[in-house]
């Protein structure tokens, strides 16, 4: 059972922009700790680490170096969630999306978002 939700996922032109968001379903943990991130994973690829945010304020972020100036990661600890903006989206951007919490050894992963770029 998914315990990050995940939304935002579709169908885009090359050059347009998608917002994914991360929701925590679970009740009980304290968001803030957790170091959170987005993989994808492209038909017939192995799973890639696109973006990742440090816990508390968030000030660490890291992007994989094809994403670099098009994708911003942050996150809303009051609010439980994290967002990915992706700007300029281009056809290789096309895979399946998945959030992850992180603290220790607790590790939490959202159930996959589909984003296709395609004309």
């Amino acid at each position: 059972q998914a315990q990050l939700v995940e939304s935002g996922g579709g169908l885009v032109q090359p050059g347009g922009s998608l917002r994914l968001s991360c929701a925590a379903s679970v009740s009980g943990i304290i968001f803030s700790r957790y170091a959170m991130g987005w993989y994808r994973q492209a038909p017939g690829k192995q799973r890639e680490l696109v973006a990742s945010i440090s816990s508390d304020t968030g000030g660490t972020k890291t992007y994989t170096e094809s994403v670099k100036g098009r994708f911003t990661i942050s996150r809303d600890n009051d609010k439980s969630m994290m967002t990915l903006q992706m700007n300029s989206l281009k056809r290789e951007d096309t895979a399946v999306y998945y959030c992850y919490a992180k603290f220790i050894t607790t590790e939490y992963w959202g159930q996959g978002a589909q984003v296709t770029v395609s004309s």
